[in-house]
């Protein structure tokens, strides 16, 4: 533990021109994570507070927490044991073969008729198993 705090605190970046797209999206997924955070904890002391004397804590304290947390999301995508792992991530997507366009149509295409025929199929089995029941049980 003490380690990984060492890290956050250390300046530099580890490995700097690899896994660089994969690192700005997680980066910028955390920073939205506690904007949002920070946007819900406004709501909650405006909604405590209202317009009283402690009015400005409702805006200060948010607004810290978010730079605290911008500063914690671009330091832990640069820590080393996570930016290695996202260096991995972008080497490994980097290998997919990904669908044509007209390759992801038919595919979809497929699983919508799947889903489909299996409704029908459940509504179908439910309508005639319902139906012998109630004979059974009305008798």
């Amino acid at each position: 533990m003490a380690g990984f705090l060492r890290e956050l605190f250390r300046f530099g970046f580890y490995k700097r021109s690899q896994g660089r797209i994969t690192r700005q999206v997680s980066g910028v997924a955390l920073l939205i994570v506690f904007a949002l955070g920070c946007w819900r904890l406004n709501d909650l002391m405006l909604a405590s507070y209202g317009h009283s004397a402690a009015y400005g804590i409702a805006y200060w304290l948010p607004g810290l927490l978010l730079l605290i947390g911008g500063w914690f999301s671009y330091r832990l995508v640069n820590v080393s044991s996570v930016a290695g792992f996202l260096i991995a991530v972008e080497a490994e997507m980097n290998k997919v073969s990904w669908p044509t366009r007209s390759e992801l149509f038919r595919a979809s295409l497929v699983v919508l008729v799947c889903i489909i025929a299996m409704a029908v199929f459940l509504y179908c089995s439910d309508l005639v198993l319902s139906t012998l029941i109630q004979k059974v049980i009305l008798r």
